[in-house]
């Protein structure tokens, strides 16, 4: 991985959207500092549009793509994407699996979780699951004492023995039934709402993120970051982000935006 300092300038002048992790990437100890919130907002300011795409629940999406400076925001690893039009007050939700569909498959992974919890001590439900709709996400160090590697990989056996999904973040195991990830409802994200073909406008697009359940993103775009804290769990990434920040958590967003916005600047 690269310092991010040697990020080309003239590549940073071309970027109109930042994709972005939100845990451990904007948060840091899992609080949303003003720090980070200020930099989305002066991104948008800017003129970059800034996309959340993260792990966390509906729940907390709905409320991040209304009130936050965001221009939407992919949630669930990949199940759908909010967008609140703010001149017409309407929300577009836009999901992978059919209401039907995903009620079935909540059913599944409530059995699952009894299953996770009876074989795996000290792991517990998430807090916000009750907030989701499409995947179980498992708390192995949010509200919990952080469970050891091998527990961790055991809850990816459980899944994936059911025929699940499992993909692992910074805090929780996320499981459930489908084929869709981040990334490819981040590229139906692109192609609808801001009418990109990402394939063909990569350079226009920058993803920053922290964990495992990133590799996606990481491997897709050219100019992917991780931020500082990615180190702590690089042996688990299967992909690595071409740079890497030198602070942790928002403080590694805000150095990112502020080569943006300065870079953006330059133009006007």
């Amino acid at each position: 991985m690269k310092s991010f300092e040697a990020f080309p300038e003239c590549d940073l002048k071309h970027v109109r959207c930042v994709f972005t992790d939100i845990d451990d990437t904007l948060t840091d100890d899992g609080c949303l500092t003003a720090r980070a919130y200020t930099s989305m907002e002066d991104l948008e300011k800017s003129g970059v549009l800034v996309v959340p795409i993260t792990g966390r629940p509906a729940g907390w999406c709905d409320l991040i793509a209304r009130l936050w400076p965001v221009s939407g925001v992919v949630g669930e690893n990949g199940a759908f994407y909010f967008r609140y039009d703010r001149s017409d007050k309407k929300m577009e939700r836009f999901y992978a699996d059919s209401e039907i569909g995903r009620s079935i498959k909540r059913e599944k992974l409530r059995t699952l979780s009894q299953t996770i919890l009876s074989q795996v001590p000290g792991a517990e439900v998430s807090a916000d699951q009750f907030s989701r709709e499409t995947d179980l996400a498992i708390d192995f160090a949010e509200d919990v004492p952080r469970l050891p590697e091998e527990k961790i990989n055991r809850i990816v056996e459980i899944f994936e023995s059911d025929g699940a999904t499992a993909k692992v973040s910074s805090i929780h195991v996320n499981g459930w039934f489908g084929n869709y990830d981040k990334l490819t409802m981040t590229r139906l994200f692109a192609e609808r709402c801001l009418g990109a073909d990402l394939d063909s406008q990569k350079e226009e697009f920058i993803f920053v993120g922290d964990s495992p359940n990133d590799a996606p993103m990481f491997d897709y775009f050219p100019n992917s970051i991780g931020v500082a804290n990615l180190r702590d769990l690089a042996d688990r990434l299967t992909t690595l982000p071409t740079y890497i920040t030198q602070l942790r958590g928002g403080g590694g967003f805000a150095e990112v935006a502020r080569a943006l916005i300065e870079s953006h600047r330059s133009l006007g």
